[in-house]
């Protein structure tokens, strides 16, 4: 008697994970090349996401947009989910929100929470449009760049921005983050 409860647990149990099984293999078939699903990515594909730029500039490409070139990339490209004026929509607010990091409702925009105006360029750069990154040209994301930084007040509508100009940007909240004291993440410091 012992033995067939044993052998009807086993195959209760084997009842039970063999779906299972079949659900977590179903994925890598469906991703088969017999479905034509997904494309290895192209050469312009890689090259526009192998890249890096750094707080000090390091990686930013020649380039150069100014706040007034781009209010209308700004406007066709961005305005629709981040507002007219940046104060949000869709999306997330870029600009304003100064002065509320340490209130009950903080408001996280470009001028209140982002340490590096380069870091403003790389995400433009690889990740907007959000329904089309990496469409803006690189003059273009200079532009946009610069006419979110002129929304914030951090700097002036003509200002031109560029590999030279951008790192020299002080943000509001430069000094607002701490470098990473663990001794596994190696010796880096905020720039």
């Amino acid at each position: 008697m012992f033995r067939r409860q044993k052998r009807a647990r086993r195959l209760g149990l084997l009842v039970l994970v063999a779906p299972l099984g079949l659900l977590a293999t179903g994925g890598l078939w469906a991703q088969s090349p017999k479905y034509g699903l997904g494309r290895a990515p192209s050469p312009e594909e890689i090259r526009q996401w192998d890249s890096s730029v750094a707080p000090d500039g390091a990686g930013l490409p020649e380039g150069s947009g100014t706040a007034a070139q781009g209010r209308e990339v700004y406007a066709n490209r961005c305005s629709k989910c981040h507002g007219a004026k940046g104060e949000g929509g869709d999306s997330v607010a870029l600009a304003g929100g100064q002065g509320t990091l340490k209130s009950s409702k903080p408001l996280r925009t470009v001028g209140s929470y982002w340490p590096h105006a380069t870091t403003i360029w790389d995400y433009l750069n690889r990740a907007m449009p959000f329904k089309n990154p990496g469409m803006l040209s690189r003059d273009q994301v200079y532009a946009v760049t610069a006419y979110v930084l002129f929304l914030n007040g951090i700097v002036a509508e003509n200002a031109v921005m560029d590999a030279k100009s951008l790192p020299k940007v002080q943000m509001p909240n430069r000094n607002g983050f701490v470098a990473d004291p663990r001794p596994d993440a190696g010796k880096r410091t905020m720039r």
